[in-house]
């Protein structure tokens, strides 16, 4: 059943994500506060909008029922909040600028960069002036002293306007074809497949309890309070730990690593670790229990995989991997994830086969025929093939051809040969639906990928495939916005697309994400550049995306020097990966009794799992036991305790947040 937005959630979406967008970059480069947009549920988000529900809770009993804000305008006011909140960080901003001006800033004799890198640099992409990259990296002369609209007349926008329009038509091209295979592939997930949207099931559950004018009972129920007061304290003594070190703190981490050896069989555990995040647990808790079963069985599976190996006399150096660009990939066995996800990729296709065929049949001029089963199972739930869709497929299709076309185009235009051109956008696309699978279907609030989409194609292929300049294009590409994305967009547009699916007026919520995106994209800019010029890049919080981009630029120069023909450690692992992957779906697929989900093999080499297997450890134990002894009965009440860890978490990290402004201290409640 579909429900009316007004515009005031639209515009209060739009003001309030635009906010955060433009206040992330100080808070979190400068300030080293807690991340406000960090995540796949970010904090800033999910903070206004509780404040909002009571807000409009309070409204509405004084004024007799008016509702300043009704539940799903709420929650459509939070997904505008969320899509736009990792954009100025992670998602984008934070490594950009180190993007465009490292192969100039930090050439030097030594890494012989100006003479193997700089004639390969399509001269578009970076600033033409040393001079303002400098600027860049010490800050304006007396810039600290300078105010706001001070700092941005002095910016040389002359020299930066030419690569920020390049590249921002570049991001709003890739955030096009984003929107419309969301629009393909949100329906099937949504619609056919009814896949369950953990990070979505809290502020779900407190839009409808505000609708049906219980949000009161939903908050004053007794087994949310507990949880709620148990995270309450938890977090108010840890924090006066933070600012008064001679309070004591309650431990949120233990090392466990300690108790295993450094060699043998359970050498992979050396580094085990322990963290406890009662919102995690929250999230594992609503996530399906074959799902959060496989998530630390596969984790635990991964480590005691290293030192199998070795016991059975299969040692393969770290240096057979040789260069990739893995985020986390630090040894030959991890490289299954490669043929793991594209076997997944194919398994969600496959899934998908006669929605997508429908599709295509009606983008060609052909009305095609939905199968009869199929159309009545719709019927019998009350949807038709459409309620996901922000426009209509076909439209959509084309819009995806059309937008992986043009970026093959760029490609070409800026030195990839043309195969390798046509190949790059969609590996990269590919790589980021399975992990946008992975966050929405998982419940996983902070993801990682394991190896870096091109990683297959070097792999296969070899770096020749690419040409030298070539290979300086993609993976610049892949660093802009297919690397990181512990923030990154698609994922959002997913859970939007599941809200859209309540929305009346949908093309006024799609026309409101586009209008955001576009906003949100020059505000980082902005704001970043702002920062940069009043103190300096290299005085502000960016050490690890200063880190990434070097590594990426000296990866790629080796390669352009020293030509690689492919790794066969890392294709024999990936097919490994794929011929397990295929075992896992097809049993996944086929027995209704199978225990363990694809999704857990995806993530058991994810250093996001270092953080996340014991919340998921914890979340399915509490779901099991639930479950087995008291039924669904006993699930719903235990099921608001977890509810209330989560909603704890982020509105004791929000108030840090406003503390760490006024102290320039923030206590973490989350992993940076």
């Amino acid at each position: 059943m579909t429900r009316p937005i007004r515009l005031r959630s639209l515009l209060l979406g739009a003001g309030f994500g635009l906010g955060i967008t433009a206040i992330t970059p100080y808070f979190n480069v400068y300030l080293g506060g807690t991340p406000l947009g960090g995540g796949h549920f970010p904090l800033a988000p999910f903070f206004i909008v509780s404040w909002l529900f009571m807000i409009s809770a309070v409204v509405a009993r004084l004024f007799k029922g008016y509702k300043l804000l009704t539940g799903i305008e709420m929650l459509v006011t939070w997904i505008l909040m969320v899509v736009v909140s990792g954009i100025s960080y992670t998602g984008l901003a934070r490594t950009f600028f180190f993007n465009v001006t490292a192969p100039h800033y930090f050439a030097n004799a030594a890494n012989r960069w100006e003479e193997v890198l700089h004639p390969l640099l399509p001269q578009s992409w970076y600033p033409a002036d040393p001079a303002a990259i400098e600027t860049l990296f010490n800050g304006l002369e007396n810039g600290r002293d300078m105010g706001i609209f001070e700092v941005l007349v002095n910016v040389p926008w002359g020299v930066w306007l030419p690569p920020l329009i390049t590249w921002g038509l570049f991001i709003l091209l890739c955030y096009g074809v984003m929107l419309c295979l969301v629009n393909l592939f949100g329906n099937q997930w949504v619609v056919n497949e009814r896949v369950n949207f953990p990070l979505l099931r809290l502020p779900q559950m407190m839009a409808e309890s505000f609708d049906e004018g219980a949000f009161g009972k939903f908050l004053g129920n007794k087994y949310l309070l507990m949880g709620l007061v148990l995270v309450v304290f938890l977090h108010t003594v840890n924090g006066l730990n933070f600012y008064y070190p001679s309070v004591p703190r309650l431990p949120t981490l233990f090392i466990a690593g300690t108790y295993f050896p450094k060699f043998g069989l359970f050498s992979g555990y050396h580094n085990l670790k322990i963290y406890i995040y009662p919102a995690f647990i929250g999230f594992a808790f609503l996530t399906t229990r074959q799902i959060s079963f496989s998530f630390w069985f596969f984790f635990l599976l991964g480590g005691l995989s290293f030192g199998l190996l070795s016991a059975i006399g299969i040692q393969v150096p770290a240096a057979a991997l040789g260069t990739t660009f893995g985020p986390s990939m630090a040894r030959p066995e991890e490289a299954q994830v490669i043929g793991a996800t594209v076997v997944f990729f194919f398994f969600l296709v496959w899934l998908g086969r006669q929605h997508f065929g429908y599709v295509i049949l009606r983008s060609v001029g052909l009305r095609g025929k939905v199968d009869s089963a199929e159309q009545g199972t719709l019927e019998d739930r009350g949807l038709d093939e459409h309620s996901a869709e922000w426009f209509p497929a076909p439209l959509a299709f084309w819009g995806a051809v059309l937008g992986l076309a043009l970026l093959s185009v760029w490609c070409w235009v800026f030195g990839m040969p043309p195969l390798p051109a046509i190949v790059t956008p969609i590996v990269l696309f590919a790589f980021s639906i399975v992990a946008s699978r992975i966050v929405c279907q998982g419940g996983v609030p902070y993801f990682t990928l394991t190896a870096a989409p091109l990683d297959g194609t070097l792999a296969a292929f070899g770096s020749k495939f690419f040409g030298g300049v070539g290979l300086v294009v993609a993976m610049v590409m892949q660093k802009m916005l297919f690397l990181d994305l512990r923030e990154s967009l698609m994922p959002s547009l997913f859970h939007a697309s599941k809200v859209g699916e309540e929305v009346k007026a949908r093309r006024l919520f799609f026309l409101g994400l586009v209008v955001m995106l576009t906003a949100a994209v020059a505000v980082s800019f902005l704001a970043m550049l702002y920062l940069a010029h009043k103190y300096g890049i290299r005085d502000l919080r960016l050490d690890w995306a200063s880190r990434t981009t070097l590594t990426m630029y000296e990866s790629a120069q080796r390669l352009v020097e020293v030509p690689s023909e492919g790794s066969r450690w890392i294709i024999n692992f990936s097919l490994v990966g794929a011929a397990v992957m295929l075992v896992l779906v097809l049993g996944y697929y086929r027995f209704v009794w199978w225990p363990i989900h694809p999704l857990g093999y995806l993530m058991a080499y994810s250093s996001a799992m270092d953080i996340l297997w014991f919340s998921f450890f914890v979340g399915w134990l509490c779901n099991h036991l639930c479950l087995h002894y008291g039924g669904t009965a006993l699930f719903r009440k235990v099921r608001n305790v977890f509810l209330g860890f989560i909603l704890a978490d982020f509105l004791m990290g929000g108030l840090y947040a406003i503390i760490g402004m006024i102290t320039g201290m923030s206590y973490q409640v989350f992993p940076a």
